[in-house]
């Protein structure tokens, strides 16, 4: 049996944890517009017959991100670079090779593992920087695959190579196990995504969310009351002036953050969710990463 671990790595929003999601098959790593959306080594873990791969999602690499909460991020890249046996290498051919792509091919350079070089988003009409992508992958990589993360095409090829550079070893998980994630930081992500998504540009990213407890109550049908989970969390800004943004004028955006995490729990869940959702003021919220 195969077993070992591929990080996932690129600058940030090249589809990275949309990769992730599909590799596994579900929804473990959350998925905005906003940089760094990703704040924690998130490990989503691929069980076949032919072995087990742990696939870790990172944060991505952002120009200028050396201090506060974006240098601790980078940290974290830095760190899951070591004791992995695959790099994956997610870019965008869309987008131009800048200096964060630059940062990220020295991060990654000197590693003596296998190296696929990702080209996302294929499925785009427009692809100008394509060639320039498959120029560094012939130079500096394994293979390349091209794939689009979010149309699922070509996914099974990239799953092959990376279970072929996987050593022999026994599970590092049980083989049941599809995360590292809690089911509170899992929940905690899904609000998190929902929050930014619904508040965008009124409330900066720097936000964290704290599940406090989640109760299962079994089903009573002769009272007529479904299966469901019940869920207490908290929204965590710096500053009074982005709680009163993420509450909304008579507490329009966080009812609509709350209807439309609630919406996606049941979903995935496939259950009935009531959420208890409130917002707070912590200045030390970062304490809590």
């Amino acid at each position: 049996m195969k077993s070992g671990f591929a990080i996932i790595i690129g600058r940030s929003n090249v589809g990275k944890s949309t990769l992730l999601n599909r590799l596994i098959g579900t929804k473990l790593s959350i998925v905005t517009n906003v940089p760094q959306t990703t704040r924690k080594n998130i490990h989503g873990i691929l069980n076949t017959e032919e072995g087990q791969v742990v696939f870790i999602d990172t944060p991505g690499v952002l120009k200028g991100g050396h201090g506060g909460l974006s240098g601790q991020m980078i940290d974290q890249v830095k760190e899951t670079l070591h004791g992995i046996d695959t790099i994956i290498y997610v870019v965008d051919p869309s987008r131009s090779i800048g200096s964060e792509e630059r940062y990220t091919l020295s991060l990654i350079r000197g590693a003596e593992v296998t190296k696929i070089l990702v080209i996302n988003k294929i499925d785009l009409k427009d692809k100008p920087y394509i060639e320039d992508y498959r120029a560094i992958g012939a130079e500096e990589f394994t293979s390349v695959i091209e794939l689009s993360a979010g149309e699922g095409t070509h996914i099974k090829s990239l799953v092959n190579a990376v279970m072929e550079a996987m050593p022999e070893g026994e599970p590092v998980y049980p083989m049941n196990q599809r995360t590292n994630l809690t089911k509170e930081e899992w929940v905690a992500e899904i609000i998190r995504e929902k929050a930014l998504n619904e508040a965008r540009a009124e409330v900066p990213y720097a936000m964290h969310v704290v599940v406090d407890s989640i109760v299962e109550k079994e089903a009573d049908p002769s009272r007529g009351k479904p299966h469901m989970f019940v869920v207490s969390a908290r929204i965590l800004v710096n500053a009074d002036r982005y709680k009163k943004m993420l509450i909304g004028t008579g507490g329009r955006i966080i009812k609509e953050i709350g209807s439309v995490a609630r919406k996606e729990l049941e979903g995935i869940l496939d259950s009935k969710v009531f959420l208890d959702l409130e917002v707070e003021t912590d200045e030390k919220w970062l304490r809590l990463i």
